[in-house]
């Protein structure tokens, strides 16, 4: 039998909802919705820029958890609320990703974020 393990992170809960942050089952791990919140505060940042960078900083930081990288990463997908948000995403994106030959694939769709929420993303990873 194949064992699920949840993963839960400090900070980037989902209050009292029971919903992890991501969960893993052999070395697949899929995360929920990733934000770009201040896990210290609490507190959701309202510049763009900081969302993205707290956004990707919070996805490495969940992945740690369940014991995958970023070299593990298979797809990243992102929802913005306006296309604003591209320039910011690929700022980090390539930050992160800086070979061209070594990048998950990437789907960013525009959607109508709630809670102050500018961009948020999900992924599917393979862990060691």
């Amino acid at each position: 039998m194949i064992e699920r393990r949840s993963i839960h992170v400090e900070g980037l809960g989902h209050g009292d909802l029971p919903i992890p942050a991501a969960a893993r089952v052999g070395p697949l791990v899929a995360t929920g919705g990733v934000r770009g919140v201040d896990r210290m505060t609490g507190k959701m940042p309202t510049d763009l820029a900081e969302q993205v960078r707290l956004m990707f900083e919070n996805l490495l930081v969940i992945l740690q958890a369940a014991g995958a990288t970023r070299d593990g990463i298979l797809k990243l997908t992102i929802w913005i609320r306006n296309n604003d948000a591209r320039a910011a995403i690929n700022r980090e994106w390539l930050a992160m990703f800086p070979d061209e030959h070594s990048r998950p694939a990437r789907h960013i769709m525009l959607y109508e974020l709630g809670g102050g929420m500018l961009v948020q993303c999900e992924a599917l990873a393979v862990a060691e």
